[in-house]
């Protein structure tokens, strides 16, 4: 049988196409049937009278096993259906209160996995507590229970940087934006002090920014957060998140 030379380019052609495809569709197969993690729900809390049971040892390390989750893209399940929501009408018992930043980026309910009526949340600008915030972990702590604060800074904070703005280049911020970076500036100066060649000012001045949250927190003459942490009830941590991993790495612990 006489073939063109049309029709025999036409038939490597086919062949070339087939001989990509055997090696391409496997392996678009395998990505396309690659089991994917099915969400999976925390272990339930334990309470009595409307208040948590957990230590604070215990909420630390439901939050690292919630964080360790995250991480590996092994999705939590939280309890968000109506029969949870009717029982939380009737109270709350929160295993832990975070002082964390507003930024949009750094959501402690994803970060931890947490559902519900699990997390009691201060957010600012920059992580810090004003009177507001001091009145709310009072509540947290008196009112509902909550063993654990963690006060949670993280990376590219934008606060931060206005901060460093202000220290090094003198920088004057529009509205009230110069005063909301004010409870930060203490910690950045002591940031930039220390820093070595290398490290970025920006981290540094949000670790130390926890750590002087945490001290404060630890020190303040309020009974209320005193008289627990004096007896071991109540510990407050410090917490940074990493944007880009989405670990958090625990420390002031």
């Amino acid at each position: 049988m006489h073939m063109s030379r049309r029709n025999l380019m036409s038939i490597g052609s086919i062949g070339a196409a087939g001989a990509i495809a055997g090696v391409a569709m496997p392996a678009l197969a395998a990505a396309k049937t690659k089991p994917m993690a099915a969400p999976s729900a925390m272990p339930a809390i334990p309470q009595a009278d409307g208040k948590t049971l957990f230590t604070a040892d215990q909420a630390l390390a439901r939050l690292k096993e919630g964080n360790r989750r995250f991480v590996a893209d092994q999705p939590t399940q939280p309890d968000i259906s109506s029969r949870r929501r009717m029982e939380l009408s009737h109270g709350q018992a929160p295993y832990c209160a975070i002082v964390c930043c507003s930024d949009s980026r750094a959501g402690p309910e994803q970060l931890f996995g947490a559902g519900l009526g699990e997390l009691f949340i201060v957010r600012t600008a920059g992580n810090y507590v004003d009177t507001a915030g001091m009145g709310s972990l009072e509540f947290g702590v008196a009112a509902l229970g909550v063993p654990l604060i963690v006060v949670l800074g993280h990376e590219s904070c934008g606060a931060v940087k206005a901060a460093i703005g202000v220290v090094k280049n003198n920088d004057s911020l529009p509205g009230t934006l110069d005063a909301m970076v004010q409870p930060i500036l203490p910690a950045v100066i002591k940031a930039k002090s220390a820093l070595k060649d290398g490290e970025d000012l920006v981290a540094a001045s949000a670790h130390a920014n926890v750590s002087r949250v945490v001290k404060q927190l630890r020190n303040v003459s309020e009974p209320m957060l005193m008289t627990p942490q004096k007896a071991g009830k109540v510990k407050v941590v410090g917490g940074y998140y990493d944007l880009d991993t989405g670990a958090v790495n625990f420390f002031d612990v």
